[in-house]
């Protein structure tokens, strides 16, 4: 389940998309989750998943590796299918008990469903496609304008790019720590919630430790490399707009008109 995470990595390949400026890739993520939010009706959610298979497509990351990721989320996509099943009112399929299934429930449940899903796959293709350097300058150079109000534009898109950097380093790191304490006896799996919430002791005290221990040391490095900040710094590849970007652009501008038309017209 560790292994499955596929959220804060980078998958190294040439594509179209790890070429793409990485605020192409921001402005083209924010649109496609403002989509799915605006999506009305099977048809708007047929054009998001075209949407989705093109860039997963162009993106030349395995369908295998990218759908792994979902497996994190299976938890909290039953809680959320079953709430809406279930908790809809309107027109009744079948009642046992308190708990009425509606068709409007169904419909409501499925959209959720599809929602859910297509946000996770969005955002893993923005991660798998930019590094966390690139990340960092898109984020940066996207919400300059920020700065004029006093917001530390800078430090923010730093501290955004190093908790995604962080995820696969610690989950790898659960991983190790976890296989280490079974080797030793522990069992995480049987007992009830309470017994399973005891056994998780051994495993987030050294996690915490090593978290830590992590952050120091990246602190220290960057205190050793003098960082101040991003006043006055240069960067060793500044971001250029391409014919490529501008052509996402209109694609992405594109997509989001048909999606809102789809929504108003059925």
């Amino acid at each position: 389940m560790l292994r499955d995470i596929t959220l804060g990595q980078y998958y190294p390949v040439d594509s179209v998309l790890h070429r793409l400026d990485p605020r192409t890739k921001l402005f083209g993520t924010l649109v496609y989750i403002i989509s799915l939010f605006a999506a009305g009706g099977a048809a708007a959610y047929g054009l998001a998943a075209v949407f989705l298979a093109a860039a997963i497509r162009l993106s030349r990351v395995p369908v295998k590796f990218i759908v792994r990721g979902l497996k994190s989320i299976l938890i909290l996509l039953l809680i959320s299918v079953s709430f809406n099943l279930f908790l809809t009112p309107g027109t009744p399929i079948f009642q046992i008990g308190f708990l009425k299934m509606t068709w409007e429930g169904v419909q409501f449940a499925a959209f959720m469903a599809l929602r859910l899903i297509f946000l996770v796959l969005g955002s893993t293709i923005l991660t798998l496609t930019t590094t966390p350097n690139q990340l960092t300058d898109g984020l940066e150079k996207s919400l300059g304008f920020l700065k004029r109000v006093g917001v530390p534009v800078h430090e923010i898109s730093m501290m955004m790019s190093i908790a995604l950097r962080f995820i696969p380093i610690l989950v790898e790191e659960t991983d190790k720590i976890m296989k280490a304490q079974m080797a030793r006896g522990a069992d995480f799996e049987s007992g009830n919630l309470i017994q399973k919430a005891k056994a998780m002791v051994p495993l987030l005290v050294p996690l915490f430790i090593s978290a830590f221990r992590r952050a120091t040391d990246l602190a220290m490095a960057m205190e050793a490399r003098c960082y101040r900040g991003g006043e006055g710094r240069t960067k060793m590849k500044p971001l250029k707009y391409e014919r490529r970007d501008r052509i996402a652009y209109l694609a992405e501008l594109g997509y989001l008109a048909l999606v809102l038309l789809a929504g108003f017209l059925f």
